[in-house]
């Protein structure tokens, strides 16, 4: 399928501020059906959701549209698409849900390649912490040492599906057979691979699966999923007249309609990435898979480049991995690096980017962490080259 650049970049109205954006990890721009879609919204009438009148079945109508959307993104069922205001915020809806049940002797094995958010929630459970540890020379998330950290008291895994720190992609899969076969459950945070890669949930052996749109040309709402059966047990703590089924009874408070149809949008326009036809999730499938390309190619091409310029040193990352990568510029503070690469206007961030445990294993968080450059599927080999220059110029 044709991957079209200026298409695509054209659906981008952000782009024409003239910022190179590699800062994808953080947050993508958003697509132009996404702002249309949410204005939209703001503008019709839309009333709490019920039966009543025409307001009240359209909000409905939004939410169930945006479940619909999500579950085709990443291969789940409507029925179990959880919506709240972030990743970390559902995560740890999860995990106290959870550990409603758990005692001390109750085991959970995380990761020091993942984002805080699916770490802290699950340690502050009170439950038994077991620590699965990156190789800092390769950056991979080794297999083997799962066999000795799940247990027969392991009740849950949480494991990335890519690092937000170096992109670093572990093996989901034979990872969540290991947990599945002591009877754990697997929570996958999606929030950095969902914008990169095709997803299946199914595929992944995810119990839970979680993501932000914002990651994904969306506006900063994020989801959970599950299979229906999964979430039919759990009962969180909530309001006595709120909704007793699932998934509406894990959704506190009102949801942001205008929001929920601005990810639905957000799906939609990820399903025109390329001139791919058929059914939604067909395209979906079709238009990550082109995207995918386009920014491996970008990827080998900074770090072709990155390699070249002297002084730079690039933290090491899996050979499966997304296209995200850390570096540090001699011994120039990464906030300095990320400031004057600012001021020409190419946007990167720097620090620990919340992947606390990563950069305090690899001895960096003392000394500012380092530059994340988080390409996305809108980025081009001339703002790579741009990149590449500046960073050459600081060296």
């Amino acid at each position: 399928m044709t991957f079209d650049i200026a298409r695509v970049r054209a659906g981008y109205p952000a782009l024409a501020d003239g910022f190179v954006h590699f800062d994808g990890a953080g947050g993508t721009q958003p697509a132009e059906p996404v702002i249309a879609a949410i204005a939209g919204a703001m503008r019709t009438a839309v009333s709490n959701r019920g039966t009543a009148h025409e307001p009240a079945r359209r909000s409905g109508e939004i939410v169930e549209a945006a479940r619909a959307a999500v579950a085709d993104l990443v291969g789940g069922d409507p029925a179990g698409v959880v919506f709240g205001p972030s990743a970390t915020a559902l995560t740890y809806l999860v995990a106290r849900t959870l550990a409603a049940g758990w005692g001390p002797d109750d085991e959970v094995v995380v990761s020091r390649l993942d984002h805080d958010a699916n770490v802290r929630p699950w340690v502050q459970t009170g439950a038994t912490v077991r620590w699965a540890e990156v190789d800092l020379a390769t950056g991979e998330l080794p297999v083997a040492q799962y066999r000795d950290l799940i247990g027969p008291r392991t009740r849950l895994v949480a494991i990335t599906a890519a690092s937000n720190a170096i992109g670093t992609m572990p093996a989901v899969r034979q990872i969540a057979d290991l947990a599945h076969s002591a009877g754990a459950l697997v929570y996958v945070d999606g929030v950095h691979a969902t914008a990169h890669r095709p997803t299946d949930v199914r595929e992944l052996g995810a119990d839970f699966y979680v993501t932000s749109a914002y990651k994904w040309s969306g506006p900063h709402y994020a989801a959970v999923i599950a299979d229906p059966a999964v979430w039919e047990p759990l009962h969180p703590t909530k309001l006595i007249p709120s909704p007793d089924r699932a998934p509406d009874r894990f959704e506190y408070g009102t949801l942001s309609f205008e929001l929920l149809a601005g990810i639905t949008a957000a799906v939609d326009h990820l399903a025109t990435l390329t001139d791919a036809v058929g059914t939604r999730r067909s395209r979906l499938l079709a238009g990550l898979a082109a995207a995918t390309e386009h920014e491996n190619q970008l990827l080998d091409r900074l770090l072709t480049g990155l390699a070249t310029i002297n002084g730079v040193t690039i933290c090491p990352a899996g050979a499966n991995r997304c296209p995200t990568v850390s570096f540090r510029l001699a011994t120039q503070a990464p906030a300095e690096t990320a400031r004057l690469l600012g001021e020409q206007g190419i946007c990167v961030s720097h620090g620990d980017y919340y992947a606390v445990e990563y950069f305090e294993a690899a001895a960096l968080r003392a000394t500012g962490g380092a530059v994340r450059a988080s390409l996305y599927h809108y980025n081009t080999k001339d703002e790579v080259d741009r990149l590449l220059e500046a960073v050459s110029k600081l060296s």
